[in-house]
């Protein structure tokens, strides 16, 4: 609903009246736009160069920060001349189609929409989340080439960011989120997205939403206090190497050729004034465009039993494991007994470069029609530039099968052509009734609420980098939810029964193993978000683990409500999340051993069970100890939670 309450400020005809008569070029100051708790501040000044600064609690946070549009030559936001200012509150009540947090979503929000001679349009919102802008044209041609969009950010102190740093544009955005001081990143380093910066204890997540038809947005350095932000150009000429690797031998120097009257992404500075308040911060849903599917019944998230992590790897039967027919009805037998509701066939299914001809061994159909019988999906794995190439006739054979979707690897690309190929791909796996999980770069994670059929995204180094290095160490998995997931679900595939301490780990490509103990992979899958969930471990290591299967096959994978509890990015996290009247609970940390508490005020009243998996009292030197318990709590309960080095606490609460 559109909120019935007057609008804050309105700057008066009388005033714009004179401005336009006289000629001047200056514009009257602009009244703040302010979020509807009062607490941000958003200041738009329209004089020489359209800048805005931004204050949270009447601490400044950005100053002077700028914003332009090259298009056709001409940069809109150098001189402008204003010609409407048009303030609007917005409060509504939204629900997802697929709940990665909850059932329920507020959209609450304060805008100020500037129209702008020449065609150009600024929008402002503020929300109690944070802030955001986003570009509007209306122009006469009908198709103009972008040559820059600025983005300028001004902090107003030497802070320092998470700084996922990448070597180029060509990348699947797997990148460690390390802190950097602002003032050592020069215009030379880049950064995918999301970068979080500490303004002082302020956190500022920067992120971008309805991205079509346009590059996405990256960051650089500007070796002082500020950001820049910047784009991949568009591709003029391609080389594509093996089966993947498609990258960009000649570019151009615009980069976008799109409709001169459309509206652009939004930029997006979330604001947290505690760490945990990035885990619950939906901006980047909010501002992405609403659903295109029409009937969304048919989408159902689940769990995958996964094939690839564990490179296959079942032992104790009577057939020889590997990429064959009878390794994925073992596959599906296992899911059917937990309750899964997938398995995938990842690579190896079909002779690469050929989507149509299965591997000799592989008789996916009878796969499929097995899966059938056993009430599991089967997703099949793609590289992205086979299935570009022959797209519909390949999503129409998979519809044949009986696929339930598919997996999409290796773009390593986010510009326009790239892009549209998100799009693309989840508007025809659509028509046909198949979900997506992209893998091989990040900006696609923003498109969840678009394409509710697209599940998950990758753009996260994960559990995989197990098996070739050390990198995926519980600090990493500490970091993660503060600022990857913040753009929306990750493919990070936890769920592995061989885990190590930090003295104990090596990494093993086709036996791998986790960092950290038993109790902090339990408690990803809580701590995580990702609608299609991934049980990286082989089905037999599984089935040699009672008490860890209890807990997998109970976990959702999709939330009505979430609680985060606690959390200080890269140490540790304490989050809860709701599943009808299930609560489930998990906590990890770094290699650092601590105890947190659990308050379990945020249940309703009457009394609950309660069973946990807690590390046991070796997990310090046996990363596999743990303990499993059951006692009945209420919500006065109060729990101290001992967490071992790189330990974790998962539990799962349920009414007597």
């Amino acid at each position: 609903m559109i909120s019935p309450r007057p609008a804050r400020f309105r700057i008066p005809p009388a005033v714009l009246f004179l401005l336009l008569l006289t000629g001047l070029r200056s514009a009257p100051a602009l009244p703040p736009l302010t979020s509807p708790d009062g607490t941000i501040t958003v200041q738009v000044q329209t004089d020489k160069r359209l800048t805005y600064d931004v204050r949270h609690e009447d601490r400044p946070v950005l100053t002077a920060s700028t914003l332009s549009l090259t298009v056709d030559g001409v940069t809109f936001g150098h001189a402008p001349r204003l010609i409407a200012a048009t303030p609007r509150s917005h409060d509504a009540l939204l629900r997802p189609d697929v709940r990665q947090k909850a059932a329920e979503i507020r959209e609450h929000y304060n805008e100020l929409r500037l129209d702008f001679e020449g065609g150009f349009v600024v929008t402002f919102r503020a929300y109690n989340e944070g802030v955001a802008y986003r570009w509007e044209t209306t122009l006469p041609a009908a198709e103009v080439k972008v040559f820059a969009e600025e983005v300028g950010l001004n902090f107003t102190g030497s802070h320092f960011a998470w700084f996922p740093e990448e070597q180029s544009f060509y990348s699947h955005n797997e990148r460690l989120f390390l802190p950097r001081a602002l003032g050592d990143l020069a215009p030379q380093n880049l950064a995918s997205l999301p970068i979080v910066v500490d303004a002082n204890g302020l956190k500022v997540a920067l992120a971008e939403s309805d991205l079509e038809d346009y590059p996405g947005l990256w960051f650089t350095g500007t070796g002082g206090n500020g950001l820049a932000g910047t784009h991949p150009p568009v591709a003029l000429k391609e080389e594509l190497t093996g089966d993947r690797d498609f990258r960009v031998t000649e570019a151009a120097g615009y980069i976008a050729v799109t409709k001169g009257t459309r509206t652009y992404p939004w930029r997006i500075l979330g604001l947290a004034r505690q760490d945990r308040d990035l885990l619950t911060n939906q901006l980047p849903w909010l501002l992405a465009a609403p659903s295109r599917i029409a009937d969304p019944s048919w989408i159902k998230p689940g769990k995958i039993a996964w094939d690839w992590w564990n490179a296959n790897n079942l032992h104790g039967v009577d057939f020889k494991a590997g990429v064959n027919t009878r390794t994925y009805e073992y596959f599906i037998d296992f899911a059917a007994a937990n309750g899964l509701e997938y398995i995938i066939l990842d690579e190896g299914w079909y002779q690469l470069g050929d989507l149509f001809t299965p591997a000799p061994d592989m008789d996916v159909p009878a796969i499929i029609d097995y899966g059938k019988k056993k009430g599991v999906g089967v997703i099949l794995w793609v590289v992205w530039k086979t299935l570009d190439d022959h797209l519909i006739p390949a999503l129409d054979l998979f519809q044949k099968w009986g696929v339930r979707g598919i997996k999409v690897d290796f773009m390593q690309r986010s510009d326009q052509a790239v892009i549209n190929f998100y799009h693309r791909v989840n508007r025809e796996a659509a028509a046909r009734h198949l979900l997506t999980d992209f893998h091989g770069a990040v900006h696609q994670a923003v498109l969840t609420r678009t394409w509710p059929n697209l599940m998950t995204n990758e753009g996260v180094r994960g559990l995989e980098w197990n098996k070739w290095s050390a990198h995926i160490t519980p600090e990493h998995d500490a970091t993660l939810p503060f600022t990857r997931q913040y753009l929306g679900p990750m493919d990070y595939t936890p769920g592995a029964t061989r885990n190590a301490n930090r003295d104990g780990f090596a990494w093993n490509h086709f036996r791998p193993r986790s960092q950290g103990t038993r109790c902090h992979q339990l408690a990803l899958y809580v701590v995580f978000e990702s609608p299609l969930q991934m049980l990286a471990d082989t089905p037999t290591n599984y089935e040699r683990e009672p008490a860890m299967m209890e807990f997998l096959r109970a976990v959702p994978s999709v939330w009505d409500e979430t609680r985060a509890l606690d959390g200080r990015i890269s140490d540790y996290v304490l989050t809860a999340r709701r599943s009808g009247r299930d609560w489930f609970v998990g906590a990890i940390t770094d290699w650092t051993a601590r105890e947190l508490e659990l308050d379990l005020s945020f249940l309703p009243a009457g009394e609950f069970t309660l069973t946990e998996w807690r590390d046991g009292l070796n997990a310090g030197t046996h990363a596999e100890d743990f303990k499993q318990a059951t006692q009945t709590v209420t919500n006065r309960t109060k729990l101290r939670l001992p967490l071992a080095e790189g330990g974790g606490w998962a539990a799962r609460i349920s009414p007597k």
